[in-house]
């Protein structure tokens, strides 16, 4: 038996009638010789529900934060309920068709996760019961986004966790391909919305998925990609709102080796969720910028970006970093307030990061010089550079951001004919 793995997220299961849709597009999937499996995310707008009403029910309001320990085990029992709803729904309408089919909850198989509620991380997934079943023709619908730990309590993996839960299934079942079924068909060169003539990708390496979703593309959840890229699980990114029979190539994400043609520049990505922090006058101490990136990690601070240069006055430096917007006041506090020998510390929100991503840069010269030149011709000044091996990002001003990846998608040959 050769098995599938197909997932549905919020938008797709977002009322009966769309739920009925998926049930066909599963239907058009049944082949004899396949088992199926089918993980769905809860109904659009039911998780922000179940959000408010636990944190209005642990006495935070429903825009507050549930605090702390004392909650987060409920916590998780209250917003995992919306994915069991889901997977009764789609059973039954699979059941409508003439299908067999059959919903399993996550303690029912069971999947394993460690004990970090709201933001579990998978341990292993028992499939023997499961597989049996998909074997033996039964399509099993599961539910994404939760697990329970070794006591039997319920958790969740934190938002996104729904495509993780499908590729750990598809790796534990160890199936042919995962199809993740979402509103867009499939992963393009750019953000379609800012570049008209971005184009569909046919396949796209892990590396530069994993690449692409960590520097702002919203297609896959990051730790999906990481898991799939471990566990060497192909995914297909395709649409939910295609008519079942109608041609849906998607997106597939798989080996490199399994890509022929291999552009120097795959895609371009951006995000806007970035701050920029100076550090003046830092002392030119050994151990200073350990001591610095340090405290930021123990407090949870992402740092991204570094940059570090000369000061004017001798035995300084200045240090240069980036991280979410949301954390840019918490680094600035936590530099100052450990007295670290910083003469001053500035914050800068209207920043930008814009990335150009290709496994062809490995073996291409000229990939910086043509995204420097390309910026320079747009008069955008750039801030901060960081690389990798198939990635070079620039901060920027926010203000210039669609004008700079119009500028790169052209650069490099992506636009559309």
């Amino acid at each position: 038996m050769s098995r599938l793995v197909m997932k549905f997220g919020g938008t797709s299961v977002g009322d009966v009638d769309r739920i009925a849709r998926v049930a066909r597009i599963v239907a058009a999937e049944v082949k004899p010789g396949r088992g199926l499996a089918v993980v769905v995310s809860a109904m659009s707008g039911e998780t922000d529900r179940l959000i408010q009403l636990a944190r209005a029910a642990a006495g935070d309001g429903a825009n507050g934060a549930v605090t702390g320990a004392a909650f987060d085990d409920e916590y998780d029992v209250v917003v995992s309920a919306g994915e069991q709803v889901a997977t009764g729904l789609l059973a039954l309408a699979l059941r409508r068709l003439g299908l067999r089919a059959r919903s399993w909850q996550n303690w029912q198989m069971p999947l394993r996760t460690d004990g970090a509620h709201a933001k579990a991380r998978v341990a292993e997934i028992e499939t023997r019961a499961i597989a049996a079943s998909m074997d033996a023709g039964v399509i099993a619908v599961a539910p994404g986004f939760q697990g329970v730990t070794e006591a039997n309590r319920i958790t969740t993996l934190g938002r996104g966790g729904s495509d993780t839960s499908a590729v750990a299934l598809a790796a534990a079942l160890k199936a042919e391909r995962c199809d993740i079924y979402t509103d867009v068909d499939g992963v393009y060169t750019t953000d379609p919305r800012i570049v008209a003539k971005a184009r569909r990708l046919d396949k796209i390496s892990y590396e530069e998925m994993l690449e692409m979703a960590s520097l702002g593309a919203k297609v896959l959840q990051t730790r999906s990609v990481e898991l799939a890229f471990a566990q060497r699980v192909p995914v297909r990114v395709l649409s939910s709102f295609v008519e079942p029979g109608a041609p849906n190539p998607g997106t597939l994400v798989c080996s490199e080796d399994e890509i022929v043609e291999k552009q120097v520049v795959s895609g371009v990505a951006y995000s806007r969720d970035e701050a920029k922090v100076t550090l003046l006058g830092v002392k030119d101490d050994i151990g200073a910028a350990a001591d610095i990136f340090g405290r930021l990690a123990d407090a949870n601070v992402n740092v991204d970006m570094i940059v570090q240069t000369e000061a004017r006055r001798e035995g300084r430096r200045n240090i240069v970093f980036t991280c979410p917007d949301r954390d840019a006041t918490r680094a600035a506090d936590i530099v100052e307030g450990a007295k670290l020998g910083v003469d001053e510390v500035h914050v800068r929100r209207d920043v930008a990061k814009v990335s150009v991503i290709g496994i062809g840069m490995r073996s291409q010269v000229g990939v910086a010089r043509t995204m420097f030149a390309a910026l320079a011709q747009k008069g955008v000044n750039i801030e901060a550079i960081a690389t990798s091996e198939i990635k070079i990002s620039v901060l920027i001003d926010a203000a210039y951001t669609e004008l700079a990846v119009r500028a790169l998608h052209t650069a490099y040959g992506l636009d559309a004919a």
